[in-house]
């Protein structure tokens, strides 16, 4: 059960061609997002769509994998855990920030995709 312990699993569709940036000291992180879709059908029995979109940040060799394999609408299946941080924007706000720190990247779908 140790490994329950803030666990995230997502799939969905890449949303975006992934930001990838080598950092000081060649730390390498690219970023992305990921929609997932459900619906439902509303009281009146109108069918609903829903999509939710979920922000990841991977480091090291998993983005570079990232940066090679990721596009736009490729589905994926992805694992990491959930985090929190905060930053000032250029107006001086604070800004809060919720984003899944990637473990693990599985390329789904057909290989023609």
């Amino acid at each position: 059960m140790k490994n329950l312990k803030n666990s995230v699993q997502i799939i969905g569709n890449v949303g975006g061609a992934p930001e990838v940036k080598e950092l000081n000291g060649g730390k390498i992180v690219a970023r992305f997002s990921v929609a997932t879709n459900e619906s439902y059908k509303s009281a009146a029995g109108e069918l609903v769509k829903n999509t939710t979109w979920h922000n990841f940040v991977a480091w090291g060799n998993t983005a570079k994998y990232i940066s090679q394999f990721l596009t736009k609408g490729k589905e994926v299946a992805v694992e990491g855990k959930l985090t929190n941080r905060s930053y000032e924007d250029k107006n001086g706000e604070k800004r809060f920030i919720t984003e899944i720190v990637v473990n693990e990247v599985l390329l789904l779908g057909s290989r023609k995709d």
